[in-house]
């Protein structure tokens, strides 16, 4: 079995699920590697096995797709083709000197190292050697500021759903779920199924925008119908929706227990006297998603802005590097499995040295094209509010991790001249803290009034300094 070419998958989510079963069927070893206890990402995030959930399939609506996944995966793992990695999380991919993986004629054996942590503190170094990589890192939530959101109680809508997905526990008693995009539906749906009253749906975009982008909704009439249930389920519900409103404060000493919102004007900004108070113990805010680009950054893969470029095979611009699913655009999970499938038949191909034939994956193509339409229209529609960064007070602690104010990000760009991110960084701190700026970096780039770009971090999270010590050891 260790003859066959070694296709190494980063993420266990379903773009890579997806590309591990279809390389697995074809000949590939492979060795999955995702940073989660289990399969799945958070699309198919589950209950741990103790927790003895008697219908786990009630908090998702893509059961069997997971089931079919599942089995898949403990077949490979059970037959020897496939290496499930789980708890392992990975910090760099460095290539090797020798050969170009991923070329027709086959691929040098070991042309990548794969780093990683594991061990209950991320201690123990594990490293991973593979003729091909496929990066399916996923996503993260974009988090804007206002004042208040630091308070306890507070949390991202993806956290909110992430609790009641893997721990059967909700946020709080009485939410409000606000911001934009498509992910708060099915967020206040579960924690309303779950028992929690929610007070609002808050939107920021108007709904009804959506409905003229007819070409793209006859595309995609499953999505429509999901949108729909959702929709009708809060209406039976009685949940209030306010569209084209955005929450401007939240209240509270020592947690949170209400939240000031307002209507929004057609630029986007706060129609004075339109403030409303709502009382609440939890806020669920998101305002979209963005692309994990951090592992396909330091391997000096091309990004095309925020997302990770990839060709009709899912190859990006480095040799024998592919990437799918929310890495190379946020576009939902039919999407990611389409892009995984395509990613695992293309790799399979050409590591086992021919052609890839793009007739074999046709109806992932054609589904992929209808995703990626859908939600090009969908990113039109929800967007943030124009002018969101009105909200952010001097006083609003902007990066939680240096505790940079709003205050500080225009005093070094008024008064200072900066007029990019890392200029912003190198004056405030904004961005130096644990996260390195995933969380403040949409924001500070807002403040700033420029646009967000790829960070170019050398390392995808924070590693102990005895494992790189101990790994220059190993490479001399």
């Amino acid at each position: 079995m260790t003859d066959r070419p070694h296709l190494v998958v980063i993420g266990a989510g379903p773009a890579g699920l997806a590309a591990t079963l279809a390389a697995a069927a074809r000949g590939i070893r492979v060795t999955l590697i995702d940073s989660a206890a289990e399969a799945g990402g958070q699309f198919y995030r589950r209950p741990a096995a103790a927790f003895g959930a008697r219908r786990p399939r009630a908090l998702h609506h893509q059961w069997r797709t997971w089931e079919r996944l599942a089995r898949g995966l403990a077949q490979g793992v059970e037959a020897g083709t496939v290496e499930h990695l789980a708890g392992h999380h990975v910090w760099l991919v460095e290539r090797g000197a020798s050969g170009v993986a991923g070329a027709a004629g086959g691929a040098p054996s070991g042309a990548f190292t794969v780093h990683a942590l594991t061990g209950p503190l991320q201690e123990a170094p594990v490293t991973i050697r593979g003729d091909a990589v496929l990066i399916a890192t996923g996503g993260y939530e974009k988090v804007l500021p206002f004042p208040g959101w630091t308070l306890p109680g507070v949390v991202t809508a993806g956290g909110a759903q992430a609790m009641l997905k893997g721990s059967l526990v909700v946020p709080g008693r009485t939410a409000v779920v606000a911001g934009t995009g498509p992910l708060l539906l099915p967020v206040a749906t579960g924690l309303a199924a779950a028992g929690v009253e929610i007070a609002a749906l808050v939107e920021s975009a108007d709904p009804r925008t959506l409905a003229r982008k007819t070409g793209a909704l006859a595309a995609q009439p499953g999505k429509v119908a999901e949108g729909a249930q959702y929709a009708i389920q809060l209406l039976r519900r009685r949940v209030r929706l306010l569209s084209r409103h955005t929450v401007v404060e939240a209240h509270g000493d020592e947690r949170l227990t209400a939240v000031t919102v307002a209507a929004l004007d057609t630029d986007g900004r706060v129609r004075a006297g339109s403030e409303r108070r709502i009382a609440c113990d939890t806020l669920a805010v998101g305002h979209g998603m963005l692309p994990h680009t951090d592992l396909a950054e330091s391997l000096g893969c091309r990004i095309d802005g925020l997302v990770v470029h990839a060709d009709a095979e899912q190859r990006t611009d480095v040799p024998g590097v592919w990437a799918a699913g929310e890495t190379t655009g946020i576009g939902g999970s039919a999407l990611s499995l389409a892009e995984g499938h395509i990613a695992g038949r293309s790799i399979a191909a050409r590591l086992n040295g021919r052609e890839p034939d793009p007739r074999e994956w046709a109806p992932a193509a054609k589904s992929r094209t209808g995703a990626r339409e859908f939600f090009a229209a969908i990113e039109t529609v929800y967007a943030p509010p124009a002018h969101w960064t009105d909200q952010v007070t001097d006083d609003t602690v902007v990066c939680r991790c240096e505790e940079v104010t709003g205050g500080q990000i225009r005093e070094a760009v008024d008064e200072l001249g900066a007029g990019d991110v890392r200029t912003v960084k190198l004056l405030t701190r904004a961005g130096m803290g644990w996260c390195q700026g995933r969380i403040c970096e949409p924001a500070v780039a807002g403040l700033a009034g420029c646009e967000q770009s790829a960070a170019r971090r050398l390392l995808a999270r924070p590693v102990p300094l005895g494992v790189l010590a101990r790994a220059g050891e190993t490479d001399d």
